[in-house]
């Protein structure tokens, strides 16, 4: 199966997207990158602030240790070159929040060099996104401007924590690309333990680039980059929207200028911040205060010993063992709770090849109402093992397909609670007839009610034996086997 190709109409014709993504993912380390202040989010404001991240004269940087360990881990998770000597910039630019009056970053010389990711996307096809490079800097601080009319207020509590920027290739030609490479991107920092990913808290943010260009042109066009987006889906939506702004803009035969864009979630639309600076306007130069970072082959090694089990190789394993699709399996690693609560429910499982079947329930029923209730899969009132047991029963033939669904809402309401699918079934009589001789004497009941229906399937009119089965169902209440009351009454009807 082949990617279906993302395309946008135009006026003039179709268009195709290019986008990159800078993700900036908050170091997962107790105190800053040059530092000791405190990483933790939240408190009083400037209440975790050190002199040197407050740009006091004299004070110098030191380098934390662990975010270099954690920048390092990163870039094995994600198969990348660890550069054994890099080097700090610093890149001049002017903010309010900025108090050094420049950030201290990398440029040509970054810790990590080329990788890659590769996403499952829903059609069943993969692709692979470069990695361009992974290097560590300073997160600035924070403006507040709705605390008075006429002046703004500045936070330091951020200034200084170690971020680190994950630069794509510009490989991605849809929304969809863009989301999974994020979700996949969030996954992997979340299961290694570098990044917590909390996008509401601003720990992972994306900076989106975008540019279109006509079907089959191969120049990239003209970019924004639309700054410091928060969620998934405001990814996928600031894509849509900037590329048809761009398009519009071209077709009325307007000059494409690269710039720097704000998304606007609540209005859907992009609006100017000001114009994209190139490298130069950066003015970089090595931090005179800082040393080339220089990493032996003994802290690598250590680093890539510390990596658990990465989520590709599990999916494999899933895909493997349990018949899961690669998208399936994707959707399951997307979150490191999400996978705990699988392999929880699965060994729970009375038959491993049901696995596939829980899976169903989890992506289908279970993430359902986890959305519709604004829940994390820890919040599910569902614990694994009880979904399992429901499969168990469902496997077992218990109960049919249909009152699978209604105990799984028992579980999931007030009238549920924590019992076991087994419970509510009990006590609720669902329980399925699968006594071959109770069936017969059902079979038989219809037969006998029905004999002009009877008469036609006999004679050839195989449409109607659905309809006998649906009265077969009707008299045992929706407890009969389905499967061995359409086995039973053929069987009574050929004789």
């Amino acid at each position: 199966m082949t990617q279906q190709q993302f395309i946008l109409k135009g006026k003039t014709g179709d268009w195709e997207l290019v986008v990159g993504l800078e993700v900036h993912a908050q170091v997962i380390s107790n105190s800053k990158l040059f530092s000791r202040a405190s990483t933790d989010f939240g408190g009083a404001p400037n209440s975790h602030v050190a002199l040197f991240d407050a740009a006091l004269p004299g004070q110098l940087p030191v380098i934390n240790r662990e975010c270099v360990r954690q920048a390092v881990r990163t870039g094995l998770a994600l198969g990348a070159k660890i550069n054994p000597v890099s080097v700090f910039a610093r890149k001049n630019y002017f903010y309010a929040d900025l108090p050094q009056g420049y950030q201290i970053s990398q440029f040509d010389k970054p810790v990590v060099g080329e990788g890659a990711i590769t996403i499952d996307l829903e059609n069943g096809t993969q692709k692979t996104i470069g990695i361009e490079r992974l290097h560590l800097e300073q997160d600035a601080g924070k403006s507040i401007h709705d605390l008075s009319p006429t002046e703004s207020y500045i936070d330091l509590n951020r200034s200084g924590v170690a971020l680190m920027e994950i630069v794509s290739k510009p490989d991605m030609t849809s929304p969809e690309e863009a989301g999974l490479y994020v979700t996949k991107l969030r996954a992997l920092l979340r299961h290694i333990g570098t990044c917590d990913g909390n996008m509401q808290e601003g720990s992972l943010r994306a900076d989106v680039n975008v540019s279109v260009r006509k079907v089959g042109d191969k120049n990239l066009g003209i970019r924004a980059e639309l700054k410091n987006i928060n969620s998934i889906k405001f990814v996928r939506d600031a894509i849509v929207v900037e590329a048809k702004r761009q398009i519009a803009l071209l077709e009325r035969g307007e000059k494409m200028v690269q710039e720097t864009r704000l998304y606007d979630a609540d209005k859907n639309e992009t609006r100017p911040m000001r114009d994209k600076e190139d490298a130069a306007d950066y003015r970089y130069f090595p931090d005179p205060d800082l040393l080339p970072l220089v990493l032996s082959d003994e802290f690598i090694a250590e680093c890539e010993d510390s990596i658990p089990i990465l989520p590709d190789e599990q999916k494999k394993q899933w895909e493997a063992d349990y018949g899961l699709s690669g998208y399936d399996a994707s959707q399951l690693l997307a979150e490191r709770d999400i996978a705990d609560y699988f392999e929880t429910a699965v060994a729970a499982l009375k038959e491993k090849s049901a696995a596939k079947i829980l899976a169903n329930w989890i992506l289908g029923d279970l993430f359902a109402n986890l959305n519709k209730h604004n829940l994390t899969i820890g919040d599910s009132p569902i614990i694994a093992s009880n979904l399992a047991g429901l499969v168990n029963e469902l496997q077992a033939g218990s109960i049919s397909g249909k009152m699978a669904k209604d105990v799984f809402a028992d579980m999931w309401g007030h009238d549920g609670g924590g019992k076991t699918a087994a419970d509510i079934i009990k006590e609720k009589g669902l329980a399925q007839v699968s006594d071959k001789g109770a069936i017969e004497k059902l079979a038989a009941d219809v037969m006998a009610q029905n004999p002009t229906q009877v008469a036609d399937y006999k004679s050839g009119n195989e449409k109607v034996f659905g309809f006998l089965v649906g009265q077969l169902m009707k008299l045992s209440k929706g407890s009969a086997n389905p499967s061995l009351a359409n086995q039973v009454l053929k069987d009574l009807l050929n004789k």
